[in-house]
């Protein structure tokens, strides 16, 4: 069984670590907490009533309050585990400004990482401690891909959902038609020995590319024709990097082209890494909107629709889709309200729903509830037993796929009349 987090687990920790990073609080009030799987609740529970009775001699009355609030804040949130989730648990709490100085509300948010917490950690700052929280982002496979022939080598990494295309070397070797006036026999030495030295150029940047700058766990080599089976076996890669590859495949293209082609030969080898199983996914939903038919619907309104209908199998959403689902509920007679807007045009969104009298009784005082869009069609997928994928905008398939609008779903079925 994978325990690998799934794409929109993902997402979420990375938007709030882009939410929190640039959060300041007043003085040293803002509170980052890293609890081990193992770590007993009601130690750190005992350890947080210490910190409160510690904060009682902050002189700053402002500072004290907010730091205390945070405190009691996280301490009520723990009571709701009896022991800390698989991976452990990580909070952030502060006084947070909503409308500039003066205007602080707790806020708490409590985050599974994707890997386990290897130490207990309380911080009290004037900013967050996010940075053992990216860590756990980053994947710990990371591949180096090597596409090669007689005239180039295109050097990339893989990591997760990101290709890079980190380095592409000319050869300068002759081509293998003999000049006019030359012996075959001294032709083919000076070819040769131009061979041999582009082979250890692409050695050394080989060296530095997926050993000193990235530390690469696993290694493709490819390319068309004989030249990558030549440069193997002369060795001209670093022993660290020839134990470590994992294939060796034949493809049409070499250099930056045959990176990316070489990636898609590696499906079988690279089954796990989260940009193969995004290429899957966006080419099936392309292969369906080509046919006639097809089982497929893009578009926000028609995905929310198929939900409803519980006729999707997997919903599709890029992660720069930027969307936001507002609800208002009347407080005095209950009626809801709903719009979507994009994230930038949020407050005057909010603003025009607020100043406009409830249909039925004509009153202008909402609760007002605010959702990501992904948060709102994981929900709507989960309770018809749909999946959610979240697809990155930086790839060639995440950028075809924002075409469609950044949201589609692949049906179960074609719904009679369309």
């Amino acid at each position: 069984m994978s325990t690998k987090p799934d794409s929109v687990k993902l997402y979420k920790i990375r938007k709030l670590i882009s939410e929190l990073g640039d959060k300041e609080g007043r003085g040293t009030e803002l509170i980052s907490l890293y609890i081990p799987p193992k770590k007993a609740i009601h130690e750190v529970v005992s350890n947080l009533r210490e910190e409160w009775g510690t904060a009682s001699n902050i002189k700053s009355d402002t500072t004290r309050n907010h730091v205390q609030d945070a405190l009691v804040k996280t301490m009520q949130r723990l009571k709701l585990y009896r022991t800390p989730p698989e991976n452990g648990l990580v909070i952030f709490a502060g006084a947070l400004p909503t409308n500039g100085p003066g205007s602080e509300v707790i806020s708490l948010h409590e985050i599974v990482p994707p890997k386990p917490v290897a130490t207990y950690l309380y911080t009290c700052d004037d900013h967050y401690h996010l940075e053992w929280l990216k860590d756990m982002l980053r994947d710990e496979k990371v591949f180096g891909i090597l596409a090669i022939d007689a005239s180039e080598a295109g050097l990339g990494i893989l990591s997760g959902d990101r290709l890079e295309v980190e380095d592409v070397l000319t050869s300068g070797v002759s081509g293998k038609t003999r000049k006019g006036g030359q012996s075959a026999r001294r032709y083919e030495r000076l070819r040769d020995m131009e061979l041999t030295y582009y082979f250890h150029r692409v050695g050394e940047h080989a060296t530095r590319v997926f050993i000193e700058n990235a530390k690469v766990t696993g290694m493709i080599v490819g390319g068309p024709g004989p030249t990558k089976e030549e440069f193997m076996k002369g060795e001209y890669l670093h022993y660290q990097l020839r134990k470590n590859v994992l294939g060796v495949l034949d493809t049409s293209y070499s250099g930056r082209e045959g990176v990316r082609e070489l990636v898609e030969k590696a499906t079988d080898i690279l089954k796990d890494v989260r940009l193969v199983e995004e290429k899957k996914l966006v080419q099936r939903f392309l292969m369906e909107v080509n046919k006639p038919g097809g089982l497929v619907v893009y578009g926000l309104p028609r995905v929310m629709d198929a939900l409803q209908r519980a006729n999707a199998e997997v919903i599709l959403v890029s992660d720069d889709i930027d969307t936001m689902r507002i609800k208002m509920k009347c407080k005095n007679c209950g009626t809801v309200k709903e719009q979507t807007t994009l994230a930038r045009s949020k407050m005057q969104t909010v603003s025009n729903m607020v100043s406009t009298p409830c249909v039925k009784c004509g009153v202008t005082d909402y609760e007002v509830q605010e959702k990501d869009i992904v948060d709102v069609l994981e929900e709507m997928a989960f309770q018809v037993g749909s999946k959610a994928e979240v697809i990155s905008s930086t790839t060639e398939e995440g950028r075809m796929f924002k075409s469609f609008g950044g949201v589609a779903a692949i049906l179960r079925y074609r719904p009679q009349g369309t």
